[in-house]
């Protein structure tokens, strides 16, 4: 059971820097799940800690996702994703998330919203995945699937803002790719660093990914570090240049969230990830450098806000 932040307090200096970080950081969660509180009479879904109030489904693996192995120090459980059957087209991936075609309405704080961050700890256990969509049993996937938010015309797969390993001019890279509008274009900010040194396998790692969609800005950070990096794309994929100021994401509600692959409605598998997951947390807002090194810190100390 996760510990009180009073309590992280008395253990660490970190703890008690980040007294004052919460309450900036508190109004601006608006989806957390830490795999510590399942859904009373149905333990295939967690209870979301957030303000939003947003169950999240542990597709196909149920209850047994939920596995005992935290990420830090205030942490028991984690959730477990991986590819089922690696030679079989299916839909037997375990994943998560949450659907809806008609968007998600206690998602609306990422309705015309000006930033957004993803935050997750996560734990590598393989390589990418065989890609079970095509006829070569050889074929590998040229993306592995963390964390994001969808879309509000998605069909599981196209994403406000994700992250990600993806293949960006031929090489595997830890990425941040985020989309304005609708149907519009993504833009991907990729890390320089080699993905497989920045996620070591069968070890804890602590990622973030900022999206600032007014000032056409994205960033990556790995335990509480900020990542040198590189945009993927030219010219304005975002379509932030002139017009009406700010530039907001589109006036629609998500269609859920996808965590560990994609289609979090379970209607088809694509890039899953083998590894687990721990303090998923969803914000309104592109954090600051400070306040995402803050909230690594509290983490380290057994404190979560």
């Amino acid at each position: 059971m996760k510990i009180s932040l009073a309590a992280g307090c008395l253990l660490s200096l970190a703890g008690c820097a980040s007294l004052g970080a919460r309450a900036t950081l508190a109004p601006n969660l608006v989806a957390f799940y830490d795999f510590e509180h399942p859904l009373p009479g149905d333990p295939a879904r967690e209870q979301d800690q957030g303000s939003s109030g947003t169950p999240f489904v542990l597709v196909n693996g149920g209850a047994a996702m939920r596995v005992e192995d935290g990420a830090h120090p205030g942490s028991r459980y984690s959730l477990q994703t991986k590819q089922v059957n690696p030679t079989a087209d299916g839909n037997d991936d375990w994943k998560g998330g949450n659907f809806s075609e008609s968007g998600i309405p206690s998602l609306r704080a990422f309705s015309r919203v000006r930033g957004v961050t993803v935050m997750t700890w996560v734990k590598r256990s393989g390589p990418p995945a065989f890609n079970t969509n095509t006829a070569n049993p050889s074929d590998v996937y040229n993306a592995v699937g963390l964390a994001g938010i969808l879309t509000g015309n998605s069909s599981g797969h196209d994403v406000r803002a994700l992250l990600e390993i993806i293949s960006v001019r031929d090489t595997m890279r830890l990425v941040a790719l985020g989309r304005r509008l609708d149907g519009g274009n993504s833009a991907t900010y990729a890390a320089r660093e080699r993905w497989e040194d920045l996620l070591p396998l069968n070890q804890w790692t602590h990622l973030a990914a900022t999206f600032d969609f007014d000032n056409g800005t994205m960033a990556l950070y790995r335990d509480g570090r900020e990542l040198p990096g590189f945009y993927a794309n030219t010219g304005d994929p975002w379509e932030i240049e002139g017009g009406a100021e700010p530039d907001l994401a589109s006036a629609t509600d998500p269609r859920g969230m996808k965590i560990g692959g994609s289609f979090p409605q379970n209607t088809d598998e694509r890039n899953p990830f083998d590894g687990r997951f721990d303090d998923i947390m969803f914000l309104d807002r592109a954090l600051t450098p400070a306040e995402v090194l803050l909230a690594y810190e509290r983490f380290r100390a057994g404190v979560v806000p």
